[in-house]
């Protein structure tokens, strides 16, 4: 069809799955088996009731073939291309996903082109339907970091290895396509590449042109534009590349059907000169000058370049049909979802400006693996994507609705989409004004609109104020009241309250909490803790308001020895938890969408009330300090707690939830971790018998939480290392002690 045709259509979803399988020494990582989709026929129809027109999805040379053809196991491919097929969801097929292919291969070796056109040859006999490949995802970016870089197989380090690594690659890209079309004359080349702009001062200038004249090479050397007039061919020739290999793509051009843009919100590249203000991890060189490399989203006075610029800059060069085949943010859900509305609005307006942009791609869809560290070790950093694969099976986000409504030509509406992403506020801004360009903001989307509120109560709680502070940090607009304002156990002060603000969700921290004192005071404890919640769960039903509320570890009697999970029943000891569990009752009976999030021990940077806020301050300043040894607890930490409940909340998710800090341990066990970790002398702490505490209420003597929805918190020692570095302990003599500072080696 002809491209006048094709934007005719509608914008199109496309979906996609993290697939990367790379090299690292003598290990691969393999995203497909971190994120379960390796086991999960079943994901397919997550895929189609998302509405996705098309999928990107691997049949990756290592997975297949190893040990090369003759023992290439087709089972996985066959399955799940028949299984899309049948449910009307055309596949994009990648064939290597930032890999250098099996062992016996290497980017740098003439041998993995011919090796790769051979398995591509054998993927479309086996598969002679499929109409759209992508034999290598990112030519160029896997370049830099194999060949340039270091930080993958085969981890060199000077632009004679890049160049030889980008080459190998799209001449494999080349042979695997007129291996492809050999069998299936129609097939379309979906050549995806990262694309993000590089800026910088006045006398990095020449740096910056060669490093976006870079980022274009792969796409140039398939269409046949490098030759001798091209910015880059004496770099090539210089590093390695003979006249006759570049002629070899002018002859043969393989142009793509489609170029794929994938651009994050740190694509964007800006260099500084001037060293004064940036951290050391980002300097660095190229020889003739020393200079930082940051996010260019990070620089006061400059704006990153955004989709729709990018569509029609890469538009105007190229006039090849353009695809948005990775759409993905790290970070809060709210933020994922502004990013992905964002890029869709990008598209969208390239479009009525007359490019040709066909889909945009919601990628990750099974979140993604240890990106922080960009896939070189080992370790439990997640993502989330449309799905959440942290429990017994994958948890539709809010991106899964988001992506609905896309896809049905309906008008995204949830109320966190009424205030712009992070990339477009000033708190963006980590580092000063340049002396380069500036650069205005890039969309009008920058403006502020009016948005209804979330509205918090328990002002003067902990919980609240930190609420508070990650609504502020997520430009989540919020009221946050006192009971002097809002009563919550009082049904005309929760109506005015509402029909004041009409916020589109309501989160409870207010509450009576010690737990000792409900003992001798338990008529106020449950007018506070079982009236107030069953209050606002009956006015939040009847206005379809979202309510999120608070429960505790002590429902549980502690008769157990293994962690509770949400559905065990409770059985609480004391006044305390049997409020807590008659308010989770009622509340649920009331309105069954709220959200009851059971938690425990939580301790944090802002307030000094907690457990370990105390325990430290008296063991720095050389006090003796006794904690229970037979109470075994999961502790929390605030800030994990109160941002995974904002996404929870996001997401639409109700019922009992619980969230802790992976762990088990006791009140001394905590203590004593702490201490290590911040580095304070643990001599002066003492454990006993929670029964020699003089405690008034009964402590279930084991009440560690966990969860059969999903495991969504990081471990309790990640926690406790955040907290002892972020939080100053005083210390005898008018000092402060930390934790060890984690860059100190660096």
């Amino acid at each position: 069809m002809k491209a006048g045709g094709e934007r005719a259509r509608a914008l199109e979803l496309w979906a996609g799955v993290e697939c990367t399988v790379n090299r690292v020494g003598h290990g691969y990582f393999d995203q497909l088996r971190q994120n379960g989709h390796e086991t999960r026929l079943d994901d397919l129809d997550r895929i189609l009731a998302l509405g996705a027109r098309a999928v990107r999805y691997p049949v990756l040379w290592e997975r297949t073939a190893p040990e090369g053809l003759a023992r290439a196991d087709w089972s996985w491919a066959d399955e799940r291309l028949r299984g899309l097929a049948a449910r009307g969801m055309r596949p994009i097929v990648g064939l290597v996903h930032h890999g250098s292919g099996p062992r016996h291969t290497c980017l740098i070796e003439p041998g993995f082109a011919d090796g790769l056109a051979e398995f591509a040859q054998a993927v479309a006999e086996r598969y002679p339907w499929v109409e759209d490949y992508t034999p290598v995802n990112e030519p160029m970016t896997t370049a830099r970091f194999s060949g340039l870089y270091g930080l993958w197989y085969p981890h060199r380090r000077d632009d004679r290895s890049f160049v030889r690594a980008l080459l190998t690659q799209c001449r494999a890209t080349v042979l695997a396509m007129r291996a492809v079309r050999a069998v299936n004359p129609s097939a379309r080349l979906v050549q995806t590449e990262d694309f993000g702009t590089t800026t910088s001062t006045p006398a990095l200038a020449y740096q910056a042109e060669h490093e976006n004249q870079r980022r274009l090479l792969g796409l140039d050397l398939l269409v046949g534009r490098v030759d001798g007039r091209h910015p880059l061919y004496e770099y090539l020739v210089e590093h390695g590349a003979k006249p006759e290999e570049l002629a070899f793509f002018r002859e043969a051009p393989c142009p793509p059907d489609i170029i794929g843009i994938n651009y994050y919100v740190t694509s964007d590249r800006f260099l500084d000169d001037r060293l004064e203000g940036y951290p050391r991890c980002h300097h660095g060189g190229n020889g003739r000058h020393v200079y930082a490399d940051v996010e260019t989203v990070r620089i006061s006075g400059h704006a990153i370049t955004g989709h729709h610029a990018l569509l029609s800059r890469l538009w105007e060069r190229y006039r090849i049909p353009l695809v948005i085949t990775e759409a993905h943010l790290g970070g809060t859900r709210d933020e994922q979802l502004r990013w992905f509305v964002w890029a869709w609005r990008g598209a969208e307006r390239a479009r009525a400006e007359g490019v040709d942009v066909r889909a945009v791609t919601m990628w990750s869809l099974f979140g993604s693996f240890n990106w922080d560290c960009l896939v070189t070790c080992e370790g439990d950093h997640y993502e989330p994507g449309a799905f959440d694969v942290r429990g017994p099976a994958p948890r539709p986000t809010a991106l899964v609705a988001l992506g609905r409504a896309l896809s049905e030509g309906r008008e995204p509406d949830h109320p966190v989409l009424a205030t712009p992403g992070w990339w477009l506020r000033p708190d963006r801004v980590l580092y000063p004004a340049s002396a380069g360009p500036r650069v205005e903001s890039v969309n009008a989307e920058t403006r502020e609109t009016r948005a209804r509120p979330l509205l918090i109560t328990g002002a003067t709680g902990t919980l609240g104020g930190a609420f508070g502070r990650a609504c502020t940090a997520r430009a989540i607009p919020y009221r946050l009241v006192s009971r002097r304002e809002m009563d919550i156990a009082d049904p005309e002060a929760v109506e005015r309250m509402l029909a004041a603000l009409s916020p589109w969700a309501v989160i409870n921290t207010a509450g009576y909490v010690r737990v000792d004192d409900a003992e001798r005071d338990p008529h106020r404890c449950e007018r506070e803790n079982v009236l107030g919640p069953s209050v606002l769960a009956r006015a939040c039903r009847e206005r379809t308001i979202r309510l999120v509320t608070f429960s505790s570890d002590l429902v549980f009697d502690g008769a157990r020895r293994e962690p509770y999970v949400e559905s065990d029943p409770v059985s609480p000891l004391g006044v305390y938890g049997q409020s807590k569990a008659l308010a989770e009752r009622l509340s649920l009976s009331a309105c069954p969408e709220t959200l009851v999030i059971r938690t425990a021990a939580f301790f944090g940077p802002w307030d000094e009330h907690n457990f370990v806020f105390q325990a430290l301050r008296a063991l720095a300043q050389g006090e003796s300090f006794v904690a229970a040894s037979d109470l075994v607890i999961s502790p929390t930490y605030v800030p994990d707690l109160v941002g995974t409940a904002l996404d929870l909340l996001v997401d639409g998710e109700s019922g009992i939830w619980h969230l802790t800090n992976r762990g088990a341990v006791t009140w001394f066990e905590l203590a004593r971790q702490s201490a290590d970790l911040a580095g304070i002398d643990r001599s002066g702490l003492v454990g006993c018998p929670a029964s020699r505490l003089g405690l008034a209420a009964p402590r279930p003597p084991y009440c560690a939480l966990g969860s059969e929805r999903g495991i969504l918190l990081p471990g309790l020692e990640d926690a406790l290392a955040r907290y002892t570095n972020e939080r100053a302990i005083p210390i005898a003599g008018g000092g402060i002690a930390r934790g060890r500072d984690p860059c100190a080696s660096f």
